[in-house]
């Protein structure tokens, strides 16, 4: 036994990083199945827990170059990324990153913190690779969450300059969003949003203003025509009379609902294109219980359904989204994703950027470098030469 660890020490020594790292991530394969047998609630903080402490792989082995993209004047080495709800109170950020994310998105963060609702709020649907979540959001609040990305970092660049402090983002390797939210109890929800984007703006690469997260009572109803409108206006009348450095205010983008008619998507595509936001993400969990998911007992379960067979709705609204927006919007395609075909979907209906979470919880880290791997290989095998090339190409 002696023997063998030396020579299998000796063996790994003489391996190069990027070798190594692709034993790590495949030796999650091992692991992961393990967390399928906990409840989903323990089994997500574990996860949480174990990235916070860097126990899990980092990626050593560059991306391919066909995947990059530029976005709002920033370089993403990939268009994959981490949807809001994983990381809800920045706990992990770095670690996360280090996967092979170009980016990740930390939140809902509400202004003050709030308690999720009575458990069990979270139901898998494991043959449908689907959950259903009716935790409303559960936030330890912006002033933990500032404080968690400035000390994981250090990189928080408030450089004072004669034109004001600059935006200068948070992670040295990787972009970092923050979707903000408000309160469960609050009657002014555009206070709350303004209090964390003037909490986060100098923090945050982009922000996130979140209106469709289906079980915040009547939170919805923000995403009508004059409601989001007088709210992003709100929002960016704060963002400018605020001085900003040579990069300027961190984008701005509203994450919508795939529950919209005909008559919400194009009030949004107007809103949007007149007040000129940064990008929409499509989209958040659906209330609606499709099939085959609506035959299974846990389906009556209040709450938003994401995951596979989110996957169809959402990528319709996407598409819709960008045809309606004619290609003006950076759209953030979410909803469904577990492989590299799928984010090749979401990037020929319109989406520059893809996020993962569902799949993710039930895969685990080896799901990162395999949906990157097959992404490149789809748009080689169409012949596109980049991601940019293929955005929208199924509405051409």
């Amino acid at each position: 036994m002696l023997g063998v660890v030396i020579a299998g020490g000796a063996y790994v020594s003489t391996a190069d990083e990027a070798t190594f790292s692709g034993w790590l991530f495949d030796a999650t394969k091992l692991v992961n199945p393990l967390f399928a047998l906990l409840d989903p609630e323990t089994a997500h903080r574990l996860a949480i827990s174990a990235a916070a402490r860097g126990f899990i792989p980092r990626e050593k082995r560059p991306d391919p170059s066909i995947l990059e993209v530029e976005v709002w004047g920033q370089k993403f080495s990939n268009p994959l990324g981490l949807a809001a709800g994983y990381d809800k109170n920045a706990e992990a950020v770095e670690s996360l990153l280090g996967l092979g994310f170009s980016f990740i998105e930390v939140g809902s963060v509400t202004p003050i913190p709030q308690e999720g609702t009575q458990k069990p709020c979270i139901f898998r649907i494991p043959l449908e690779r689907a959950i259903i979540g009716r935790d409303c959001v559960n936030s330890e609040g912006l002033v933990a969450v500032v404080e968690r990305l400035a000390g994981q970092y250090g990189k928080i660049k408030f450089k004072r300059k004669s034109d004001g402090p600059e935006h200068g983002g948070t992670a040295g390797h990787g972009i970092v969003g923050v979707n903000i939210g408000k309160n469960t109890t609050s009657e002014d929800a555009a206070a709350d949003y303004l209090q964390g984007f003037h909490t986060l703006c100098h923090i945050a690469d982009y922000l996130v203003i979140n209106v469709s997260p289906p079980n915040t009572p009547g939170l919805r109803k923000l995403e009508g025509r004059k409601q989001l409108k007088d709210l992003v206006r709100k929002i960016q009348s704060a963002r400018d009379e605020m001085l900003w450095g040579e990069r300027g205010p961190p984008p701005l983008l509203v994450k919508i609902s795939p529950d919209l008619s005909r008559q919400d998507l194009e009030d949004i595509a107007a809103v949007a294109l007149t007040l000129r936001l940064d990008g929409l993400i499509i989209s958040n969990t659906t209330t609606s219980r499709p099939e085959p998911v609506n035959k299974y007992p846990v389906s009556k379960e209040s709450g938003g359904l994401s995951g596979k067979p989110l996957f169809s709705l959402s990528t319709d609204i996407l598409k819709e989204m960008y045809i309606l927006t004619q290609g003006k919007i950076t759209l953030v395609g979410c909803g469904g994703v577990s492989s590299g075909e799928d984010a090749y979907r979401k990037i020929r209906a319109g989406a520059t950027l893809v996020q993962i979470y569902t799949a993710f919880s039930y895969e685990g880290p080896a799901l990162v470098p395999r949906i990157k791997a097959e992404l490149a290989r789809c748009l080689e095998g169409d012949g596109f030469k980049s991601v940019h090339e293929a955005v929208g190409a199924d509405c051409r």
